[in-house]
């Protein structure tokens, strides 16, 4: 299900379900987020003054993100940051009450994909791969991808990438899934799992050594996660080690399923990154450098 676009006056909560999340850089997106015209409900734990590597306990993360799920003047919970996190606090939500309050839009990345993955499999919903607001990668062209892609999403239902190059020529459609490589592999065996049968799949990763991307790489290919995926969007592999021997790699651990690949599409731990409609359907065009979201 995709849940309706955002609209002037409404209420976006920001969530910090990983991390510890710097004032200074809340205080410098507020008003960006504001300028939408909207209302903006910064959560607990994004103001949670935490001195280790999580924004808030477990429970209160968890209580965070149902809250503002919960409350029916929200229609879109943003992700603050990443981080680490995310995964501990997905058995401690109420999925069935979440289900009941109804669709909204859920946005973020990096560690966040773990609960993109959550909001799929237990709400069905479509939720957005995008940059989070208070991390130095929210600048002015990722901030209005992501503008447009809340309230005005027939806009850019054509995302294309002037970096991205095709691994392996060709055209596919499918379901677009995934988000970031090490939060995939660690959902592996969760219910969360899902599977990208029928799929494209988004991969993006930063500060991986080669060798640790090619054992995640091979446990999802060896786990059965990719059997029937479709075609894969590979953006970002920031801090990760040479480019032309990341792209070795995927020629030769992805390169053998024999399906479009799409190189350096600009998704991830980089600047001017495009928000992504993970759950919705699109056409991958490899050689073009395109997706073509589908209604």
């Amino acid at each position: 299900m995709r849940p309706s676009k955002t609209r002037p006056g409404d209420t976006i909560a920001l969530v910090a379900p990983a991390g510890p999340v710097p004032a200074d850089l809340v205080e410098k997106a507020l008003p960006v987020l504001r300028g939408w015209g909207v209302e903006v409900h910064v959560g607990e734990c994004v103001r949670a003054a935490s001195t280790g590597y999580l924004s808030a306990s477990d429970e209160a993360r968890a209580a965070e993100f149902t809250r503002a799920w919960l409350d029916p003047g929200v229609t879109c919970v943003l992700a603050a940051r990443g981080g680490y996190g995310s995964q501990r606090m997905l058995d401690l939500v109420d999925w069935t009450a979440l289900r009941a309050a109804g669709p909204k839009m859920f946005a973020g990345s990096s560690d966040v994909t773990a609960l993109h993955l959550a909001v799929n499999v237990h709400l069905g919903l479509e939720t957005l791969f995008s940059p989070m607001p208070a991390t130095t990668l929210f600048d002015a062209v990722a901030a209005e991808h992501l503008r447009l892609s809340l309230f005005e999403p027939d806009s850019v239902r054509t995302i294309a990438s002037p970096t991205s190059s095709p691994l392996v020529p060709g055209t596919a459609t499918g379901t677009l899934v995934g988000g970031n490589l090490a939060l995939l592999v660690s959902s592996l065996g969760a219910p969360e799992q899902g599977s990208a049968r029928d799929a494209l799949v988004v991969l993006e990763d930063v500060t991986e050594s080669l060798y640790r991307i090619d054992r995640m790489l091979t446990q999802l290919l060896r786990s059965g996660w990719l059997d029937g995926v479709h075609g894969f969007v590979l953006g970002s592999w920031k801090s990760c080690g040479e480019a032309e021997a990341i792209r070795a790699l995927m020629l030769d651990r992805l390169g053998p399923l024999g399906v479009p690949m799409a190189w350096e599409f600009g998704i991830g731990h980089v600047p001017a990154s495009p928000t992504i409609p993970l759950g919705a359907r699109a056409t991958l065009d490899a050689d073009a450098g395109t997706l073509q979201v589908l209604p």
